[in-house]
This record gives C-alpha cells, structure tokens and sequence, in this order.
C-alpha cells in the first residue's frame, strides 16, 4: 500500500497528512479551495481538481470531513469515492459521523468489492500534529490488519471496536465521556470564581488528584487566559453530541448530562460562537455569572 488518496484536508487532516508522508506514503488530495492546502502541497502532498482525479488508482482513500452530510457527499453524489476508487481499495471514513451512515457505506462498499472501515479519532489537533491519535476502527478485523501501517503513521492508541458502526459508537461514548467532563470543569472554575480563589493555584492543587483529567490538563490554563481558538471547533461537537444523543434515544437511554451540556452548546452556538473552540463553553458559565450579578446589583 503506497498510494492513498486523502480527502478534507482541515485542521485535523492537514497534520495526518504530514505524518502519513513522513512515513513513506504518497498522498494525493482533494480540497475544495486549493489555496487553503498550499502549504502542504509544497510539502509533497499532490493536488486534485476532483474527488475522481483524487481516488483514481489509490490503494486506499481516507476521508475526514466535516458533517455527515460531508461523508454522504464525498460517497455517495456525482463523481463519489465509491464510482470512482480502484476496485478492491480501502475506504477508511475517519470523519465523526452517524453509525447508521457508517454501516450504510460498508454495505454498499462491500456489494462493490471494497473494504470499508469506520476510523475515527480522538485527540485532537495536538494529536493529530504529533502523531500520537487514538483511532477507533469498524468493520472487518481483517482489513483493519491490513491498514495497521497508515493508522500508526497518525496514532498510537489504535484499538478495533467491532464490526461496521462499531468505530462510531466508540468515539461517540468518547464525546459523552468529555461532554460531562469539560462541563465540570468549566463548573468548577465558576465556583471558585466566584468564592474568591486564585484559579492557577486551584489548578495546581486538583490536577493531580482525583479530579485531574486530560479536559483539565489541557484547557484549564486556556480557561484561564480565555483562550478560545479551537483546536475542536465547538460547532462539530454538537454535531457529535446529537449523534450520540440520537443514538442514546434509539436505545432507549437517558443521558441527562449530555443533553443539558448539548443544550448549553447550542445556545452559545445560536449566539455565533460556533467556530470557537470546545472550552468557550465556558461562556456559557460566564453569561449566567454576569446574569446574577445584575440581579444582585438590582
């Protein structure tokens, strides 16, 4: 496997498309502005004017798009990977998206001779940078085998989940897990606030202890410089987070946490903060501060 295609090519994709040509692989991409790949196409990476140019003759296509009527498009409308891939490539869709669409390419790539993997990842865009992503893989275990090389070009937590959907499901207990996670953060510091604490010695003092945890680690010196610039934009974490809920529902659960945190997000969304990153949920906490502050001065 030497020749693979990549198709979006953003905050996340950009770094794993370094790292795969770092390890030998020759990629070949496909965006929808060409300047916003410049950088990497001077790096060795080669430029296509269509998803068909892009994935014609690969030996594998790797997708990370935005939303999943991202990966409905980039599979299945005029000039899709599935028309236009080598007969027998590996289509690996390592975009956050709904385990029913997950499941309904695997189907669908299967019928055609492909091998089809769900692959998403965690980490974000430090991990993708470093190459150090967890991926969580669906689909047949033979072919995740197979595309072991090109995952360990990007990760190193690389773990197979089950059959097709599987990697999905993976990623979204992933996404409840930091939902409940970052809010409690973003409480916590809220508290201490408003109890008068020096907030990088509170940090100091809990990030070891039992409430330490990566959500802390990485976004509570971010919090505290009310640094917002995402490395996740906020708008792809609710998109996550309705995924699961969705999900939760056709299972019959009820997952209040992630519903009252999703219902946070969206209004710090409605109010145009969508392409900030996951801890400007935080703003959520300091509107309700400033809330009650105006009534207790009133």
């Amino acid at each position: 496997m030497h020749k693979i295609g990549f198709i979006g090519v953003g905050i996340m994709g950009k770094s794993m498309v370094r790292n795969l040509m770092k390890a030998g692989f020759e990629l070949h991409i496909f965006a929808r502005t060409r300047a916003k790949v410049e950088d990497v196409v001077s790096e060795g990476a080669i430029f296509h004017e269509s998803i068909k140019d892009c994935v014609e003759g690969c030996e594998a296509v790797i997708t990370i798009v935005g939303f999943p009527q991202d990966v409905e498009e980039v599979y299945f409308d005029t000039g899709n990977i599935l028309d236009s891939a080598k007969e027998g490539a590996y289509l690996i869709d390592m975009t956050t998206t709904s385990p029913m669409l997950a499941e309904k390419i695997w189907e669908d790539g299967n019928k055609r001779g492909f091998h089809v993997l769900d692959a998403p990842v965690t980490g974000g865009d430090t991990g993708a940078k470093a190459g150090t992503l967890s991926i969580l893989v669906g689909g047949k275990k033979e072919d995740y085998q197979v595309c072991m090389p090109l995952f360990e070009a990007m990760g190193t937590n690389i773990n197979y989940q089950g059959e097709a959907g599987c990697g999905q499901h993976a990623k979204l207990a992933n996404q409840i897990m930091i939902a409940g996670t970052l809010s409690g953060v973003c409480e916590a510091l809220t508290y201490a606030k408003a109890k008068g604490l020096d907030l990088q010695v509170l940090l100091d003092s809990v990030s070891t202890g039992a409430a330490g945890s990566r959500q802390l680690d990485t976004f509570g010196p971010k919090l505290l410089a009310g640094d917002f610039a995402p490395g996740f934009f906020m708008k792809h974490f609710i998109k996550d987070m309705k995924l699961a809920l969705t999900g939760a529902n056709m299972s019959g659960l009820c997952l209040d946490v992630l519903s009252q945190v999703l219902a946070n997000y969206e209004e710090l969304a409605a109010e145009g903060y969508g392409d900030l990153g996951t801890q400007a949920l935080m703003k959520y906490y300091e509107e309700t501060m400033d809330d009650g502050e105006d009534e207790t001065s009133h």
